[in-house]
């Protein structure tokens, strides 16, 4: 199969290393052939992809719901989205309305451009090593730091590409037949190449090959800026999410306790402790570079903030604001809403839904001021510490050690209870947390503002994702519930929540207008989002998302909608 080249933005602005004539084999003036060890560092700085993947997964996730659906009085608003694409996302249906910012094809382009950059870095090396140049002292460190970074670059992206558009990885049987992405290691030199998709499994296969061969090599020196760059903890951090999503949680606890070392709760965000005096202050705290709780920072093109404020069709509202924002939780359950938000939480009367900004909140880049154009920015806090901890705590309850898990929760917990005001709040405990998190003990009933009906929701895990050693039993049951509550809240408006429901085969439903209702089951063909239009244009075989389901009516009195989606 041939796929029309969406990595040409990569290739004619790096450089050109071979060709197939005398003429080409001239380096125009335009190309840069790095001749040193710092200039391929320097090209590394457009290594990183330029896409933000958060709305599509927010979209996808249980964390948005549709307004113009009624909700539990009946009551319904006459909003509308930015357009057609936000339909699609919600639905589950293929998103091909547009191809510009927050679009599947931006993902996909801005993953593969990052790939690029990191295969010609490779390519040059490996050309030296080939050539016989030896490199010493600073120069051979450089080196040494971008082989390293490259590698990280091009495993991550893969890793984000296969996560999104592709079945969630169960094992390397089980994922062996479906289809992944294209695993691209070689520079693209061809206006029009063939690939191929990938298993799955092959693709996770060569990500941890990368993962593992560039782990030593990546550095914090020799960066004006190592937060937005692949530094020493942003490499763990990677490697800690890498190994959770595989359910080897051993290689979790090793890569994150590199990271949190003997004193996490030092690592934590400090955001929470302190008032703003503007909107922007509070943004430009939570996403300071010089905060050991963010790993890794991404400056991305998104209009996700104008979608959540403009039109407010799909928003974070009813039972997943429950879930996330305004609900209780173990040691905050005698307030409507987490009192970290206080000062830092937008809310809608007319709509009743809430908006933290930091992580939407665009930052405007001007070409011209005069005529009021430029680029939209958001700066994603691609790594961070609380997700490090969070993902310990879950792998410590897998592998039996219960306390260890609660400490690390109780960590995240006492983080966000430092508050300018003083509010009383529990200590987190095993106790609190069986007690809270008692599936049983509650029953089925409706509580205004509480977060369980979200919490409840049955656990896939070892379903979607089998193990010999590890699975859910009713003793861990509640300290599950709980870490991904809190995962939950962490992650929300950047997309994790999206890779948590996929892996834990968590079932739900989206309401949709008047009386539409489509439902996402455990293995639904539909977790795997559908790869851009112009991709499969260009001969890349799409993936297969036909939903069979005999109609019937859900228990919320709404008919599920049947039939195919293409």
């Amino acid at each position: 199969m041939k796929l029309k080249s969406l990595l040409y933005a990569a290739v004619i602005g790096v450089m050109s290393l071979s060709s197939c004539s005398d003429f080409l084999d001239k380096i125009p003036d335009n190309r840069v052939d790095p001749q040193t060890p710092e200039q391929l560092l320097l090209m590394l700085v457009d290594g990183y992809s330029y896409a933000n993947y958060a709305k599509y997964c927010e979209y996808s996730s249980d964390n948005i719901v549709d307004n113009t659906s009624p909700d539990r009085n009946g009551m319904r608003y006459n909003l509308q989205g930015l357009g057609k694409l936000e339909d699609e996302m919600f639905a589950w249906e293929d998103a091909k309305s547009d191809d510009g910012q927050d679009s599947p094809s931006m993902i996909w382009e801005g993953a593969y451009h990052a790939i690029a950059v990191a295969n010609h870095v490779l390519e040059k090396i490996d050309l030296w090593e080939k050539q016989g140049r030896k490199f010493e002292g600073t120069e051979k460190e450089m080196l040494d730091a971008a082989y390293g970074e490259a590698l990280m670059v091009r495993a991550y992206n893969h890793f984000i590409l296969v996560n999104i558009f592709a079945q969630h990885y169960r094992s390397d049987e089980l994922s062996a037949n479906d289809p992944g992405i294209p695993y691209v290691t070689v520079p693209e030199k061809q206006v029009v190449v063939k690939y191929e998709r990938q298993s799955v499994a092959e693709v996770y296969k060569l990500i941890e090959k990368d993962l593992v061969e560039g782990l030593p090599y990546v550095s914090d020196l020799h960066y004006e800026r190592p937060k937005y760059h692949f530094n020493k903890r942003a490499a763990y951090a990677f490697a800690t999410r890498f190994y959770l999503f595989k359910r080897d949680y051993e290689k979790v606890e090793k890569y994150a306790s590199l990271i949190l070392g003997s004193t996490p709760e030092q690592m934590m965000r400090t955001y929470w402790g302190k008032n703003y005096v503007s909107l922007d202050a509070s943004v430009q705290a939570y996403i300071d570079s010089q905060s050991p709780s963010n790993l890794m920072l991404l400056t991305t093109y998104s209009t996700y903030w104008r979608a959540m404020i403009t039109g407010n069709r799909y928003t974070v509202n009813r039972e997943p604001a429950f879930g996330t924002i305004f609900g209780t939780g173990p040691t905050w359950n005698t307030f409507n809403f987490h009192p970290c938000y206080l000062g830092k939480l937008y809310v809608c009367g007319g709509q009743e839904y809430g908006l933290w900004y930091p992580k939407v909140y665009e930052l405007f880049e001007y070409s011209d001021k005069v005529a009021g154009i430029g680029f939209i920015h958001i700066v994603r806090t691609e790594f961070t510490t609380e997700e490090v901890i969070l993902s310990r705590a879950e792998a410590r309850i897998f592998m039996g050690d219960l306390e260890g898990a609660v400490a690390d929760m109780r960590v995240w917990d006492n983080s966000r209870q430092k508050l300018p005001a003083s509010f009383k709040f529990s200590t987190l405990t095993s106790d609190i947390i069986k007690s809270f998190y008692d599936k049983e003990a509650w029953g089925d009933k409706y509580r205004e503002n509480d977060p369980r009906p979200e919490v409840f929701k049955t656990l896939h895990i070892d379903e979607i994702t089998p193990s010999d050693k590890y699975s859910v039993t009713p003793e861990i049951e509640p300290y599950l519930y709980c870490v991904l509550h809190f995962r939950r809240i962490e992650n929300l408006f950047d997309g994790g929540r999206w890779f948590d429901v996929k892996r834990y085969g968590i079932e739900y439903e989206h309401k949709i207008g008047r009386d539409r209702v489509e439902f996402l089951s455990k293995l639904d063909p539909r977790r795997a989002l559908q790869i851009p239009s112009e991709v499969i244009s260009a001969g890349i075989e799409p993936n297969n998302r036909m939903n069979v389901v005999s109609r019937f009516t859900s228990p919320s009195g709404y008919m599920k909608y049947t039939g195919s989606i293409k």
